[in-house]
């Protein structure tokens, strides 16, 4: 029997309407599962419709697959097949391809997929495991195995899921839409993980090009965009301990101790004449990088974004997959066995996290579905000039619950103790590095954004019910009030702010040759006038030593010595300053170079790679290593970081000579007294009030011989005269070294 003979006039029933078939056949039906698969024939039996360009032919098989029920006959329409069967039942469709036979369940066999709550709660912005809802879900369905895919464009007019098991033909895999949502689901059975996939959208205007998936939880290579199907995350998490703790070690009372990588360039895996350098992968640099932090003494890590992200020169702030770790590094397992070596290690993870701009890549999120779905519509809301990028319609409440969603998804799914969140500033302000004309004011008149103030409220209230325990900081640097301030006093509820202008003030004085430091003498200082208005961490990050900038050590002026003592002496500083702390990679040991993402540091100052040691780099590197574990042994230097109860002047004002010495207090009594000389001048017998009389006994000197200095110092310690002096009763007579930082503390009578 012929095609047209079997679609004849007493078989009507089994082929759509003639608009109906052409919109399918140009793919641009809204509706394909009111055509294809089974349909009621009105009695017991079924109609079965199929759609697959390019087959050769079809039957139909029973479920188990021993039973030939019939043939799928083609109609005068090239791809599309149909027949009819006098009993309704499961079915699996034989598909002969130029290429091969295929046999697979109908994925129009399958009924609606997403739960209605998981619609509602993500229509309201408030679902908060979405990773395990949309994108690409691998599951079972009817006892079936494939994958789900969900994807929102509310105003496409078709979204079809491609990729290699569909020849990338958007005919083939048309997405039912799910009203009022406007998600898109579509369960394709036998698909397994790794598959590469995007999405199809014909826009109001026309096909969009192809989109990555916004809810990828795996991506190809770059410089490849595609997402893959990724089966669940199936890890076996040791850190039962380090979690259950975590609470207590990120109280503002304890230490925090921050050393800021950007995994692609700390370290490389050098290979042999047939293997290219590379990255390490996460295996590698928990391998490398735990006893480096173990031995450095810090308390956290921080990444610089390690989501996917196309343009590694965007050292992974321009991101797309916001639920993705980049798989330059290795595969999701992978990174949480990376976090779950560091927490076994005694060492938090802090993820950098961008809710602030997203990049205009085609394959991306701008324009999603033709329309401006992420972002805001007018470029003066919507656009950064600063880095030619988009802005979250935080307003929005689909992408409100996305960002949040995303926070979620590293913080609960792969233990991340903490996010700093990127840009906070170019969130809180309309007018940000805007002119007047260039911005939108909010419904009031005003500057602020209130949907991404609202945003940021929410997002601390989530995380502290969701993920007890874990950090949120905000890279903020403007003086808006109340960042760290509890959402229900009217604050953001983040638990630190970096503290932006304490580094640009201290940076500023420390590049001043010393013979001028004595007109800069606020700068070291004027921090301590708002040191307590927020909970602060002290930042010197990768901002600091890129672009022109120079690195930390090559910042300092004079001759060679005369830059190693002023940094040890900045370093010495910085950590005996109320505030927490964050040190970006390098810093440690004195590079010399700006930081470049494309190669590792400079590892032969430390002698790693060779024989030859660099004195001045060690002795930077094992300074900083002693800073940290006094910092953390002493609680006089963290206990009341966030207090002013934890901070006393003893001189201020001594500018001519540049000295600077105060008090450090625990809540017990317990003090440290730290002096600074930061002029080349050694100076003897300078006086400094002191609380208690006895021996205070010099814990730390920078100038020490074994951090590479000259070794002008004290003797281990000095006896305090009964001399007032600074409002003390006491006071020592100490020998400052030059360019240098000492601290001491009173022997009590057990120690003496």
């Amino acid at each position: 029997m012929s095609a047209s003979d079997q679609f004849g006039k007493g078989n009507h029933q089994l082929l759509p309407g003639a608009s109906d078939m052409d919109a399918l056949i140009r793919a641009e039906h809204r509706d394909p599962f009111s055509m294809l698969g089974p349909h009621s024939d009105g009695k017991d039996g079924q109609v079965i419709r199929a759609y697959l360009p390019n087959a050769l032919s079809v039957r139909v098989l029973s479920r188990d697959g021993e039973r030939d029920l019939g043939e799928l006959g083609m109609t005068d329409k090239p791809g599309f097949f149909a027949g009819h069967f006098p009993v309704r039942e499961p079915y699996l469709l034989k598909i002969q391809w130029a290429t091969g036979e295929q046999i697979t369940e109908d994925p129009y066999s399958f009924g609606q997929l997403l739960g209605e709550m998981d619609l509602y709660l993500f229509a309201e912005g408030n679902h908060r495991d979405l990773s395990a809802a949309f994108g690409a879900q691998v599951k079972n369905v009817d006892g079936v195995d494939g994958v789900r895919f969900s994807v929102w464009a509310p105003n496409a007019r078709r979204v079809s899921v491609v990729g290699d098991f569909n020849s990338w033909d958007g005919r083939r895999h048309p997405m039912r839409v799910r009203y009022p949502s406007g998600v898109w689901e579509i369960f394709i059975p036998r698909l397994a993980p790794g598959e590469a996939y995007k999405y199809e959208i014909l826009g109001q205007h026309g096909i969009l090009p192809l989109k990555a998936d916004p809810m990828a939880l795996a991506t190809q290579l770059p410089p490849a965009t595609a997402s893959k199907v990724a089966k669940p995350l199936s890890f076996e998490w040791q850190d039962g301990e380090w979690m259950q703790g975590r609470g207590d070690k990120h109280d503002i009372h304890q230490p925090l101790s921050i050393y800021e990588l950007h995994v692609g360039s700390w370290q490389w895996h050098h290979g042999g004449e047939d293997e290219p350098d590379r990255p390490y992968n996460w295996h590698e640099l928990a391998e490398k990088l735990i006893p480096y932090i173990k031995d450095l003494g810090f308390t956290h890590i921080e990444l610089m974004p390690i989501m996917e992200h196309p343009f590694g020169g965007s050292w992974g702030y321009q991101l797309l997959s916001q639920f993705a770790p980049s798989a330059r590094y290795g595969t999701p397992e992978d990174f949480a066995a990376f976090v779950d070596a560091c927490h076994r290690a005694d060492i938090g993870v802090i993820l950098d996290w961008v809710p602030a701009h997203f990049p205009t890549d085609t394959h991306g999120l701008a324009q999603f579905d033709g329309t401006a779905l992420y972002e805001y519509g007018n470029p003066h809301e919507g656009f950064h000039q600063d880095w030619n990028t988009l802005i979250y319609n935080l307003g929005r409440t689909e992408v409100h619950g996305f960002m949040i969603a995303s926070g979620l998804h590293w913080l609960k799914n792969f233990h991340i103790d903490g996010l700093r969140v990127d840009a906070v500033a170019s969130m809180l302000y309309r007018d940000y590095s805007r002119k007047a004309g260039e911005w939108v004011p909010n419904r009031y008149g005003g500057r602020e954004n209130l949907e991404a103030i609202d945003f940021l409220r929410h997002l601390n209230e989530v995380v502290a019910l969701e993920a007890p325990g874990a950090l949120v900081i905000a890279e903020e640097s403007t003086s808006w009030p109340g960042v760290t301030r509890p959402t229900q006093e009217g604050g953001l509820g983040f638990s630190y702010k970096w503290n932006m202008g304490w580094m640009h003030d201290t940076l500023e004085y420390v590049e001043q040759d010393p013979i001028h430091r004595q007109h800069h003498h606020d700068k070291l200082s004027f921090g301590l006038v708002y040191a307590w208005s927020e909970r602060f961490i002290l930042p010197i990050s990768h901002d600091e030593v890129v672009h022109g900038k120079h690195s930390l050590i090559d910042k300092m002026p004079g001759d060679r010595w005369q830059k190693f003592a002023n940094l040890r002496a900045y370093l010495t500083f910085m950590w005996t300053h109320p505030g927490k702390k964050l040190l970006f990679m390098g810093c440690e040991f004195g590079q010399w170079r700006e930081w470049n993402h494309d190669t590792e540091l400079d590892w032969h100052f430390l002698g790693v790679d060779n024989n030859k040691a660099y004195g001045d780099h060690k002795g930077v590197h094992k300074l900083v290593g002693e800073l940290n574990r006094l910092y953390r042994r002493e609680k006089a230097l963290h206990e009341q970081d966030c207090q002013p109860q934890g901070f006393q002047w003893v001189i201020g004002n001594d500018a001519g000579n540049s000295v600077y010495a105060y008090l450090r207090w625990s809540k017990d009594g317990e003090p440290l007294l730290v002096v600074a000389n930061l002029t080349p001048v050694p100076r003897q017998d300078y006086r400094v009030g002191v609380p208690f009389g006895g021996k205070w006994a010099e814990v730390l000197n920078s100038d020490a011989e074994a951090y590479a200095g000259s070794n002008v110092g004290n003797g281990g310690g000095v006896v305090a005269q009964n001399e007032k002096s600074h409002g003390q009763a006491m006071s020592l007579a100490l020998n400052l070294p030059p360019l240098g930082v000492v601290i001491l503390k009173p022997v009590r009578d057990q120690e003496a």
